[in-house]
């Protein structure tokens, strides 16, 4: 199946985390919230659902790992929604293999509001390809950039 052909009733969306998002509502509750990724999985399942689709949702703290499943998805997914964390502001690994995924739309989330923390927070490499980035909204930012990946597909970007 070519990227061309892909719609949400053919292939899911990809829905990546990278390191510590496994702890997510157990680490620093006061900046992520309470809610865990299988909380995220839920939300982002129902708004799949409601443009016909499906997810594909993966957490690693390992790098190369994500580049794996980058590659993956380019082959097999519809877009991707990208949780980068900390590797936001250091992978150009990640940035080089969302560079491969000519025509399919990559969606990057934070859950915090990046820039209104660290200085060295408020650089992401994956912006750089990223079709829109949503920041500080929760974990409903996931619900959000599903949203705008299931547009971006409909629209045949």
């Amino acid at each position: 199946m070519t990227l061309g052909t892909r719609s949400l009733a053919t292939a899911p969306i990809m829905i990546l985390n990278g390191p510590n998002l496994n702890l997510l509502g157990q680490r620093q509750p006061e900046i992520y919230g309470s809610d865990t990724l299988a909380d995220v999985e839920t939300l982002c399942a129902k708004a799949a659902a409601a443009h016909g689709g499906t997810v594909d949702l993966r957490q690693s703290n390992h790098e190369g790992e994500l580049v794996d499943w980058i590659h993956e998805a380019r082959e097999h997914h519809a877009g991707i929604v990208i949780n980068p964390a900390a590797y936001s502001h250091t992978s150009i690994a990640i940035l080089d293999a969302l560079n491969t995924c000519d025509g399919m739309p990559v969606v990057e989330v934070h859950i915090s509001n990046v820039h209104q923390r660290e200085a060295f927070r408020h650089h992401s490499y994956v912006s750089q390809r990223a079709d829109g980035v949503i920041a500080g909204c929760g974990v409903q930012g996931y619900v959000f950039a599903v949203e705008r990946v299931a547009a971006l597909v409909a629209a045949g970007a």
